[in-house]
């Protein structure tokens, strides 16, 4: 489902009113997730799209669509096209990098940028808006044919991060984790 200023719009396009909009998920837990250098605790993901936030924190993501709600928007899209037999994971990648290229090209010549995108017109913005979600949808699509569950694929993710990364060691350095010394 998708928050508009009207409601929520289902998969099929339906309007729900907000005090309606359900949600499927539980409640947050911390996980153990196993790790090649061992565990590492993680919260679990919040399937309600609320954030752990800190003090600097000023954008979140709303909660629906989820991740499966644009797989299968996506897929219920390619169905409808025939277009499955085109959508195989290497024609899928090829597709994504080249929407990733079109990103690119709207940061191009513009330098540093700040966060926020201070200076860009409403129109720049939905262009941004629209190149960034034809990458997701790609990506999404890509994960999908090759059998990957993307959300816990991020969890154990960023469980290997904290263990290359631990805080205490690199905390203000963008050095790469083969250049700390423990």
């Amino acid at each position: 489902m998708a928050m508009n200023g009207d409601g929520v719009h289902g998969l099929n396009g339906e309007m729900v009113a907000p005090s309606e909009a359900k949600h499927t998920n539980g409640t947050p837990s911390k996980s153990k997730i196993a790790c090649e250098n061992g565990e590492a605790d993680i919260p679990a993901a919040k399937q309600n799209g609320t954030k752990r936030r800190t003090p600097t924190d000023t954008f979140s993501f709303t909660a629906e669509p989820t991740i499966d709600d644009i797989r299968r928007m996506q897929a219920e899209f390619t169905d409808e096209r025939d277009w499955n037999q085109f959508h195989q994971p290497r024609n899928l990648l090829l597709a994504m990098v080249g929407e990733v290229g079109e990103v690119s090209e709207l940061f191009q010549w513009r330098g540093e940028v700040t966060e926020g995108l201070p200076g860009w017109t409403d129109s720049e913005r939905e262009h941004l808006a629209h190149e960034l979600s034809d990458v997701l949808i790609y990506l999404v699509e890509l994960a999908e044919k090759c059998h990957i569950d993307l959300p816990q694929a991020v969890l154990r993710k960023m469980a290997l991060n904290r263990l290359k990364y631990p805080a205490s060691k690199v905390h203000g350095s963008s050095k790469k984790y083969t250049e700390y010394k423990d």
